[in-house]
C-alpha cells in the first residue's frame, strides 16, 4: 500500500478508534511507555477551526478526555478512506505472547478467520487465513512494502511474516479487507490486502530482553540493541531471538532461531537511506492432518507416531505385503512416522525516501530474498531399497529454492487539491522444487528434523519456474470540499511464468515427468479503482468503492495451473483465463468520544475461480485436478464497536456475515463432475463474531476475547463439515512503575489461550479440498491446541 495509514491521524481527520482494551500508553520502539494521545486531544489551533470546531470546545473535551482516561488508539479504523480499512497498532500486537503471528491480533478485525493448530499461530503448515470468502493465495501480503508472496506452506514467491520479522520489532499492521491500493506490491490481491511494518531504531541508546516460559515446555529469549542516534545522525538496531517448544501433543518441536538487522541514516535535509536485514532459520514437525472419523474414533490427540519407529516399520510392512495391521490401526494412513517443514531465509532491502521540493517526493525500494526449504514425510507408500537398508519405509521430501529480487518505486506530487501518486514494481524470481526419496536404515529411529540432502534414491519429478512481474500504477486523490473526498486510479499488470519440468530417476535410472512444461500469460493493462468519502460532520461519514484486481498464476508444482498433469495442462492450456474480482462496497463510520462504530456492506464478483481438487492422500503427492468454476458470488457485512463505558474499561466487539457461493457447477466432458452450483464456498464461515472486555488502568492490564466462528465446509458440495466453535482467551499483565534500576522498565505478563479448554478442530484444508467426502475419512483438518499458559518478563536498559 503506498498511503500511510498511522496510529495518530491528522488535525483533518479525526481517527475513529475502536480499542481492544483501555491502556494509558504504547509501547515505544525503546520499550518504553509512551505518552497517553487520543483523537479527541489532538484537534487543536487552526485544525479544528477548520472542521468548525471553536478553541474552547476543543480544550474542553481535552480535558474530559484525560479525566475520562480515554484510551490510546490500538485499533484505528481508516477515518477519511475510501474503503473498509483498519490498522492494528504495535501495543496490540506485543500483548500477545513473544512469537505469536500478528494474524492471531488481526483476527479480531471484522471479515477476518485466522486459525492455527498450535497456540501462537505460527506453525505454518496449519496457518489459514480467509478474508470475505477469499484465501491467502488471493490475498497481498506485504512487509515494509516489499511482496511475502501469497503465504502458501510450499510457497514460491515469498515467505512468512513471522520468518520475515520478529514479533518485538512488529510495527502497526494495515489490513483492507476489499482490495488493496493500486500500488501494493502484490499480484494476488483479489480479497484485500495486509501491510506489515517494522520499528525503527530508537534515538536513545539502550538494550531489551525478554524471556518467555510455558506449556509444552516452550521457551523464547530476545535481545536487541539500539544504537541511539550516531554521529551523523544515522541510528540502528540488532535483534536476536531462540525459540524452543515441544509439540503439544506427540512427539516433536518447533524451533526458531532469528536475526534482524535496520539502520537508518538521513543523508542531508531532503533524503533518508534505511537498509533492513532478516536472517531466520526454522524446523518444525507437523501435527498429525485427522479426519472426522479419525476424530470420532481416536479423538483429537491422534498424532504422528515420532518416538515409536518400530510401531511405524510393522505399519509399512502390513501394507507392503498385504496383511493385518498392528491392533487399533485402521490402514496406512491412520498414522504416520513423522513429518516436518524446515525452512532458511535471508531476506534483506535497501530504501531511499527523497524529497524534491515541497510539491514533489517519493521513494525507491530494491529488495532480494533467497529461501531454502523442505517439507518433510516419512511415507509407507515407497520403501527403501534393499541395497540401501531396506526399511519398509522412506523420507518423501519436496525441496524448495527460491532466488528473488525486485524494484519498487514511487513519485507523489501535490498540487492545489490534488495528490497525485505514481510508480512501478518488478520482480524476477528464479523457483526450483523437486519431490526426492531418501533412505532409512532398517534399526535406529532417524531425526526428526533432519536435512536431507545428496543422497536421494529416486526424484520424482523437479521442475525450474521462472516468474517476472511487472506492475505500474498512477492515481489521484482529490479533496473537491472540506467534506467530499474522491480516490481514483488504476494500475497495469503483466506477469510472465515459464516452467522447465526434468525428468526424475529411480536409482540413477531416468524416469519420464508426469508435469508440463510451457509458459502462461497474466495480463491486463487497465485494472481500476476508484472511491469516494463524504463527511457529513464530527462524527458521520460514508464511503464507497469499486475495485477490479487480478491474480497472476502460480509457479509451482504442488499448487496453479502446474501441478495437473500433462495432459490436463494442455487442456487448460487454451481455455485457461486468469482469476478476477470486482469489489464493490459500501460503508458508514461514526464516533463519538465514548462510543464508535462501522458498519460496510460488500458485493463481490469472483471471475474465473480455479478450483483445485486433491487426489488421494496428502502424503502420495499426486497431482491435482484444476478445474475454470466460472464465478463465486460474495455478500455480507462487517461490523464493529467499541464502548468506553467507564475509566480504564472498554468492551469492543466485532460480527460479520459473509455468503459466498459458487455460480456453475464443475464439468468434464460436457457433464457435471461436482454439482456445486449455490453452495458455500469451502473454510469460510458464515458468521465471525469477535467480543473482548478490556482494562487498564497504566500497570494493571488485560482482556478476555471471545472469538465465534460459524460451521465451516471442507468439501465442494457441502456434504462435510466441522461444527462452529466459540473460543476464550486472556492476556493479563503488570508494568512496573519505579526509579529503581531493576524495576525501572520492567514488565510482566500472562497469555492462557483457549482459556476453557475447547476441543474443536482448528484448521480445514491442510491437505486441500475435495468435492465430497461421505464417509469423513479425508485427513485435512488439524485439532485446536488445548488450553496453554505462557509467562513473560520484559527489560529496557537505557
Amino acid at each position: 500500500m503506498k498511503f500511510r495509514l498511522s496510529l495518530v491521524l491528522s488535525a483533518s481527520l479525526p481517527a475513529l478508534v475502536i480499542a481492544g482494551h483501555a491502556t494509558n500508553g504504547a509501547l515505544a520502539q525503546d520499550g518504553t511507555r509512551s505518552p497517553k494521545m487520543t483523537a479527541a486531544s489532538k484537534t487543536t489551533g487552526p485544525a479544528a477551526a477548520k472542521q468548525g470546531v471553536s478553541p474552547a470546545s476543543t480544550a474542553k473535551k481535552r480535558a474530559n478526555a484525560v479525566d475520562a482516561k480515554t484510551p490510546e488508539s490500538i485499533i484505528v479504523l481508516g477515518a477519511g478512506q475510501a474503503r473498509e480499512t483498519q490498522t492494528i497498532s504495535r501495543t496490540a500486537i506485543q500483548e500477545y505472547t513473544p512469537g505469536t503471528s500478528p494474524f492471531k491480533a488481526l483476527s479480531k478485525l471484522p471479515g477476518v478467520m485466522f486459525t492455527s493448530s498450535d497456540p501462537l499461530g505460527s506453525y505454518e503448515w496449519s496457518q489459514q487465513i480467509i478474508i470475505r470468502g477469499f484465501d491467502q493465495s488471493r490475498l497481498g501480503f506485504t512487509f515494509d512494502g516489499l511482496p511475502l508472496g501469497n503465504l502458501a506452506y510450499g510457497n514460491d514467491n515469498g515467505l512468512s511474516i513471522g520468518r520475515a520479522l520478529q514479533t518485538e520489532n512488529n510495527g502497526p499492521a494495515t489490513l483492507t479487507q476489499g482490495a488493496g491500493a493500486v500500488g501494493v506490491a502484490a499480484s494476488n490481491d483479489l480479497g484485500g490486502a495486509l501491510q506489515f511494518t517494522s520499528i525503527d531504531p530508537s534515538d536513545k541508546f539502550g538494550a531489551d530482553v525478554s524471556g518467555t516460559i510455558g506449556s509444552a515446555s516452550t521457551w523464547r529469549t530476545f535481545a536487541r540493541i539500539n544504537s541511539g542516534l550516531l554521529k551523523g545522525g544515522g541510528k540502528f538496531y540488532v535483534s536476536y531471538d531462540h525459540q524452543d517448544a515441544n509439540k503439544w501433543k506427540g512427539d516433536g518441536v518447533q524451533r526458531q532461531d532469528q536475526a534482524n538487522a535496520k539502520f537508518v541514516q538521513p543523508l542531508g535535509d531532503n533524503l533518508k537511506l534505511t537498509v533492513f536485514g532478516d536472517w531466520s532459520k526454522r524446523a518444525e514437525n507437523d501435527y498429525q492432518d485427522l479426519s472426522l472419523s479419525q476424530i470420532k474414533t481416536y479423538g483429537y490427540d491422534l498424532d504422528n507416531i515420532t518416538g515409536n519407529y518400530a510401531l511405524a516399520k510393522q505399519i509399512g510392512y502390513a501394507y507392503q505385503n498385504g496383511t493385518a495391521f498392528p491392533k487399533g490401526i485402521e490402514n496406512q494412513d491412520t498414522v504416520y512416522y513423522n513429518a516436518g517443514g524446515l525452512r532458511e531465509d535471508a531476506l534483506g532491502y535497501g530504501k531511499l525516501d527523497f524529497k524534491i521540493n515541497n510539491r514533489l517526493s517519493g521513494y525507491v525500494t530494491g529488495y532480494g530474498h533467497t529461501n531454502s526449504g523442505e517439507g518433510v514425510w516419512v511415507t509407507p507408500y515407497s520403501a527403501t531399497p534393499a541395497q540401501l537398508g531396506g526399511s519398509p519405509l522412506s523420507t518423501r521430501t519436496t525441496e524448495y529454492d527460491i532466488h528473488r529480487a525486485g524494484f519498487i518505486g514511487s513519485l507523489t506530487y501535490r498540487i492545489a487539491n490534488h495528490s497525485i501518486e505514481g510508480g512501478f514494481w518488478f520482480e524476477n524470481n528464479n523457483f526450483n522444487q523437486a519431490r526426492r526419496f531418501y533412505p532409512l536404515a532398517l534399526d535406529g529411529s532417524p531425526s526428526s528434523t533432519h536435512w536431507y540432502k545428496n543422497n536421494a534414491f529416486a526424484t520424482q519429478w523437479q521442475s525450474a519456474f521462472n516468474t517476472k512481474t511487472y506492475q505500474v500504477h498512477l492515481g489521484d486523490t482529490w479533496k473537491i470540499t472540506p467534506k467530499l473526498k474522491v480516490n481514483y486510479g488504476f494500475k497495469s499488470l503483466i506477469v510472465d511464468n515459464t516452467a522447465r519440468a526434468m525428468n526424475g530417476n529411480y536409482l540413477g535410472a531416468p524416469v519420464a515427468t508426469a508435469y508440463p512444461s510451457g509458459s502462461l500469460n497474466a495480463t491486463n493493462g487497465f485494472l481500476p479503482q476508484v472511491g469516494a468519502n463524504y463527511r457529513f460532520n464530527h462524527n458521520h461519514e460514508i464511503f464507497v468503492d469499486y475495485a477490479r484486481n487480478m491474480a497472476a498464476y502460480d509457479s509451482a508444482q504442488t499448487s496453479g495451473p502446474f501441478s495437473t498433469t500433462v495432459a490436463g495442462f494442455q487442456k487448460l492450456q487454451g481455455n485457461l483465463k486468469p482469476e478476477m474480482s470486482n469489489t464493490e462496497e459500501l460503508g458508514y463510520r461514526y464516533h463519538t468520544k465514548t462510543f464508535q462504530a462501522t458498519v460496510t456492506g460488500y458485493y463481490v464478483e469472483f471471475e474465473n475461480r480455479l478450483l483445485s481438487v486433491t487426489q488421494g492422500v496428502g502424503i502420495q503427492g499426486n497431482a491435482s485436478v484444476l478445474s475454470n468454476v466460472g464465478g463465486v458470488i460474495s455478500r455480507g457485512i462487517d461490523t464493529a464497536v467499541n464502548w468506553q463505558f467507564a475509566p480504564n474499561w472498554s468492551i469492543f466487539a466485532s460480527y460479520a456475515f459473509n455468503n459466498s457461493f459458487y455460480q456453475d457447477d464443475v464439468m468434464a466432458n460436457g457433464k457435471v463432475s461436482a454439482a456445486i452450483k449455490g453452495k458455500n464456498v469451502v473454510g469460510m464461515p458464515r458468521n465471525l463474531a469477535n467480543l473482548q472486555i478490556g482494562y487498564d488502568d497504566g500497570q494493571i492490564w488485560g482482556n478476555v476475547l471471545m472469538q465465534i466462528q460459524d460451521r465451516r465446509y471442507y468439501t465442494y458440495t457441502n456434504d462435510a463439515y466441522v461444527p462452529a466453535n466459540d473460543v476464550f482467551n486472556l492476556n493479563v499483565g503488570y508494568r512496573f512503575k519505579s526509579h529503581n534500576f531493576w524495576l525501572r522498565g520492567l514488565d510482566t505478563q500472562i497469555n492462557v489461550s483457549n482459556l476453557f479448554d475447547k476441543r474443536y478442530v482448528a484448521t480445514v484444508g491442510s491437505n486441500g479440498f475435495i468435492n465430497s467426502d461421505p464417509s469423513g475419512s479425508f485427513q485435512t483438518l488439524q485439532a485446536a491446541a488445548p488450553r496453554m499458559v505462557f509467562f513473560t518478563i520484559r527489560k529496557h536498559f537505557n
